[in-house]
């Protein structure tokens, strides 16, 4: 297993990946798609990290680093999409993404890192808990747009 930043030529399978996220069909790759993607890979606070096995991508999760102007002009970390294929779970590949991402952040400087998630599933939850993250520090709100 490997985990690194997803290049472009990685966008079909993570698109493929994706699908189990949250249940929904392959999108149509498409020019508009490509210019987004080429735009995510390009940007130097957002790190789309995948762990590769195989030459497949079967493991993945966001870390965008996002500037700040309060402490100590420190910026902090926000964690998302974190997903490992039904086939590959409870092998420690998420876990792997997911401590990476702390990897980047500490190199940033950040003071911290946020995760949310929709899971109400306490598998789940004592996963994040395992990770390093609480759910007790924060109330999280969400408006839909």
């Amino acid at each position: 297993m490997v985990i690194r930043d997803a290049v472009e030529n990685d966008l079909e399978g993570l698109l493929l990946l994706y699908t189990q996220l949250h249940k929904k069909s392959m999108p149509a790759i498409d020019p508009s798609l490509h210019r987004l993607w080429s735009s995510i890979c390009a940007d130097e606070n957002h790190h789309v990290l995948v762990a590769e096995e195989d030459c497949s991508i079967v493991s993945s999760c966001v870390v965008v680093i996002v500037p700040n102007l309060t402490h100590g002009q420190r910026p902090y970390a926000l964690v998302e999409n974190v997903i490992t294929d039904e086939a590959h779970r409870r092998r420690g590949l998420a876990s792997a993404c997911l401590s990476r991402a702390r990897e980047i952040a500490e190199h940033d400087r950040c003071y911290k890192i946020m995760l949310m998630t929709g899971s109400k599933d306490p598998a789940v939850l004592a996963f994040y808990r395992s990770a390093g993250y609480n759910d007790v520090d924060k109330t999280a709100f969400i408006q839909w747009l």
